[in-house]
Formats: C-alpha cells, structure tokens, sequence
C-alpha cells in the first residue's frame, strides 16, 4: 500500500483492517457532473439519477450487505434520516449487491431510503469505485466505500472518500 495513503488512513483512525484498494481516488472530482444512471432498486423499481434534478442527492457506494461496515453506515444514515431530509437530501446507496438481497437488507434494518442494485457493476465503474483490492494476500475487485454529494443540478460537491461508516451523517453534512 501507498506508505502516504497507508499513514493518512491510520492518522484519521480509518485504517482498511486487512483489506487494501489499489486505487482509492474515484477519477470523479467536485465540480464534475454526475454520471446519470438507470438500474432497480430494492423493489424493482427503476432508479434514474437524473429524475432527482431540484434535489440534492447523497449517493452512496457500499460493498456489501449485511456486512459489519456496511450495515453501521446504513443505520447511521438511517438513524440520522430525518436531518439529512430536513437539510434537503435524497439518499441513494449502491452496491453491486441483487435486488433481492437490498430487499432484505432493507427489511432487516428498516432503511427508509433506496437501494440500487448495480449487479453489472457500470455504475461502480463510472463512479471510478470498483477497484482492485486485496486481503489476506488475495486480490479480487470490489466497491470502494465513497460518497458523493450531488446539488440540485446534477453537479458533485463533496466526495467522501474515507467513510465513517459509525458517523458518517456528520460527514455528509459538514
């Protein structure tokens, strides 16, 4: 691992516990337009990231339900739900994950918000957070925790790239 990434990470504490990313920088930068995408969400339904022009938007890269991390940042988010609403957000998270396992995710932890399924992982792709990684000496590609924050015109704002997954609401709206 990049010793300077490698020491940044464990300086805020946000260390990646045995799994490292060989690329953690998303090629997306604030000010860029956000890629438009259209995939299901939990429900079946689809989700087109262009029909929440007016909105802000929180869109959240995760790697998998039901995981220790991913299930902190959820409930975080969902925990801090109504903040994020009154401060004018959709929330919006992703992972590579199907339908059906958002659908159970869901219910499991009473998320109150959507969950898109990319199963062919071109959003992951265009968001530049499906990267190479490696644990226990295993390389495999996998989703980079990230968030985007994306104003009412489709534009970035905020690009989180070292997710309190215990806090993360607090990051979002610093």
């Amino acid at each position: 691992m990049n010793m300077i990434l490698h020491a940044s990470l464990i300086a805020t504490g946000l260390a990646l516990t045995g799994v490292m990313a060989t690329l953690v920088q998303s090629k997306l930068k604030v000010g860029d337009k956000a890629p438009d995408f259209t995939a299901p969400d939990q429900n079946g339904k689809k989700v087109t990231l262009s029909k929440f022009q007016g909105k802000k938007v929180v869109l959240y890269f995760y790697p998998k339900d039901d995981t220790p991390g991913c299930t902190a940042q959820a409930c975080n988010l969902r925990d801090n739900y109504s903040a994020l609403i009154k401060a004018g957000y959709v929330v919006l998270g992703v992972s590579s994950d199907d339908e059906a396992s958002h659908k159970n995710f869901e219910t499991k932890y009473s998320l109150p918000f959507t969950l898109v399924a990319d199963v062919d992982k071109s959003i992951n792709t265009n968001y530049g957070v499906w990267v190479e990684k490696e644990k226990e000496g295993v390389k495999y590609m996998g989703t980079f925790r990230t968030t985007f924050v994306i104003d009412e015109k489709g534009y970035i704002t905020k690009i989180i790239d070292q997710v309190d997954t215990q806090d993360h609401t607090r990051q979002i709206l610093e």
